[in-house]
């Protein structure tokens, strides 16, 4: 069974997939929270890129590939990658005001903490993303594109966020760059130009490049678990396990 601990999981992408969609399968009664890390890489990709991810099944893979129903762009997933997904009620309170402010708190929330470790973060509000000079050649890679209330150092971005809305709950993930990753893995695995490596480091940062060397992944998941929960307002309840995970103690 989960419960709230241990509070950081390490799994497969496929792994995290497989839990979101097991949750969504009946009506989401109380706030669920996991958090992720990962035993090795992987491509998540958007539920409208299914082209892309047969042409990359079709070359030699160095990571696992796997399709989210959620949209947006390709995520490289990896042990620099620390990754919460939060399941809400359809009816709850900090879904109140639409799609786009249901993230509002979440990426505010993250940016704090990352400024509690020293780093100038914060979450870009639709203002300033439409002020925002991203680059739409990039917009294959999640990672290359900025959305409202994602999370940024100096324009370059560290936190994505996604959300997938069903009739039984909301899911909303986010994931944060503990450390860089590997882009040159991502475009070789999706046969991208050498030009896109370099502009996803250069549109990217990690808390790494930040503060000289990466924090523990199970420090950050402790104080952002710490901070989600008291902002949910309960701790999740046990839940069934539909695949073996490896824990990882916070």
């Amino acid at each position: 069974m989960y419960d709230a601990e241990p509070r950081l999981a390490m799994v497969s992408s496929t792994d995290e997939q497989r839990w979101h969609e097991a949750l969504l399968q009946a009506p989401v009664r109380e706030p669920q929270l996991r958090l992720w890390t990962y035993r090795a890489p992987g491509v998540v990709f958007g539920c409208s890129q299914a082209a892309l991810l047969n042409q990359a099944r079709s070359r030699p893979a160095g990571c696992e590939l796997v399709q989210r129903s959620s949209g947006g762009g390709a995520v490289l997933t990896g042990p620099w990658m620390l990754s919460t997904s939060i399941l809400l009620p359809p009816d709850h309170r900090l879904l109140a005001g639409g799609t786009v402010t249901s993230y509002r708190w979440l990426g505010v929330l993250i940016a704090g903490l990352l400024r509690d470790m020293g780093i100038a973060a914060h979450a870009l509000s639709p203002a300033d993303v439409r002020g925002s000079t991203a680059d739409p050649a990039l917009g294959w890679a999640c990672f290359g594109g900025l959305s409202p209330w994602e999370v940024v150092v100096d324009g370059r971005k560290i936190v994505g966020l996604a959300q997938l809305r069903r009739r039984h709950g909301v899911l909303l993930t986010s994931g944060t760059l503990l450390a860089r990753p590997d882009w040159t893995l991502l475009c070789d695995t999706l046969d991208r130009p050498a030009g896109d490596r370099a502009a996803l480091e250069r549109r990217t940062t990690s808390c790494e490049e930040a503060l000289g060397s990466a924090p523990l992944v199970e420090g950050f998941a402790s104080a952002l678990h710490q901070m989600l929960t008291d902002v949910l307002g309960v701790h999740p309840v046990p839940l069934s396990n539909p695949f073996p995970t490896h824990s990882v103690a916070a």
